[in-house]
């Protein structure tokens, strides 16, 4: 077996611009050698301190998480939470800022467990009229919906590729604004010496740089060539694709009789459509397909239909909902098979 080749300094640099790219940024994102979650950490243990209150919006397991990474570096958490079918409400933030008057907000772009989409440019114009730092989990966003890091005026922007991007999880990315990078250097608490250090990965604008010894190279060159085909195709049309997954799926759980998961079709994520289950109604064990159980405190309360990366497609969707008429017993699965074809069909001869 032939010896792996070192990823080189041109790779890296092309991985960084991808990403920029991907996030509309002209800052230099970090890349994270591991999965997001990684660096999702990282932002946590990077701006948590004593004497800084953070309001965390919780909308799913990711931001409670968050909250207790931020607690755990000794920040004042204002935790503003919603029930898992809801996203939250732009007026309730605006309360909790005026009420407590944090230094920065968090919260999640995209929910991938509960199936909602946060109100991000409103909560970001808001944060943005408050003098906020803003802190973002985009990593069921990205590629999916718009993730607008410079006009939107993101400081802290978290991304991976493993899912509307078609990438490998093993490689992520933050995008950190200049202000963000200086709230980061004012906080003596931020790790240094450490996986979950921003502030050591950081490189150095215009200085060529050895490639970091941790980097996983065949996770970094499956992403780079992910990209190229993203590129190929154009962002705005991939989040175009998923955009009409959901609202396909959204049309053949309602032929079949079955409600989103989501209380406001609205807010619901253009990655993965979460079907609300009544009693008596199938529970599934293991995924079918893109068909899979609600994860943990969600389980057999909803079914989520993956309608993202490759999967974001007629075909996908329409065995989905074929899979959910048969394990409904539908009378006519047809029926609903037509309801997504039409949305699907429709939507592109526009």
């Amino acid at each position: 077996m032939g010896q792996l080749i070192p990823l080189t300094p041109a790779e890296l640099d092309e991985l960084s611009d991808q990403f920029a790219w991907a996030l509309s940024t002209r800052e230099t994102p970090v890349i994270v050698p591991g999965e997001a979650i990684l660096g999702i950490e990282a932002i946590a243990a990077g701006v948590a301190a004593r004497g800084r209150t953070i309001l965390n919006i919780v909308t799913g397991p990711y931001g409670e998480q968050f909250g207790d990474w931020l607690s755990r570096g000794g920040s004042h958490v204002v935790e503003l939470r919603t029930p898992y079918d809801d996203v939250v409400a732009v007026a309730a933030v605006a309360e909790a800022i005026e009420r407590h008057h944090p230094c920065a907000v968090a919260f999640v772009q995209g929910e991938a467990v509960t199936g909602g989409s946060n109100p991000t440019q409103a909560l970001l114009d808001l944060a943005r009229q408050n003098n906020l730092i803003t802190i973002v989990d985009a990593v069921s966003a990205i590629g999916a919906e718009p993730v607008l890091m410079d006009e939107w005026a993101m400081d802290f922007v978290a991304v991976g590729a493993q899912k509307a991007l078609s990438g490998s999880n093993g490689i992520s990315a933050v995008g950190i604004s200049a202000r963000g990078w200086e709230f980061l250097s004012r906080n003596a608490s931020a790790p240094r010496h450490s996986a979950l250090s921003l502030l050591d990965l950081k490189r150095a604008s215009g200085e060529a740089e050895p490639v970091p010894a941790n980097i996983p190279v065949l996770e970094a060159r499956a992403v780079i060539k992910a990209f190229h085909q993203i590129q190929t195709e154009g962002i705005a049309s991939v989040n175009h694709r998923h955009q009409l997954a959901a609202a396909s799926t959204l049309a053949g759980i309602k032929s079949l009789g079955l409600k989103a998961w989501q209380r406001q079709e609205s807010a619901c994520s253009p990655l993965v459509t979460t079907v609300r289950l009544r009693q008596g109604e199938p529970i599934i064990r293991q995924s079918r397909g893109i068909l899979a159980p609600g994860d943990g405190e969600l389980y057999g309360k909803l079914l989520r239909v993956n309608h993202f990366g490759s999967q974001a497609s007629l075909k996908s969707v329409e065995k989905a909902i074929g899979t959910l008429a048969g394990l409904l017993n539908a009378a006519q699965p047809e029926v609903a098979i037509h309801a997504v074809r039409k949305v699907w069909l429709a939507s592109n001869d526009s």
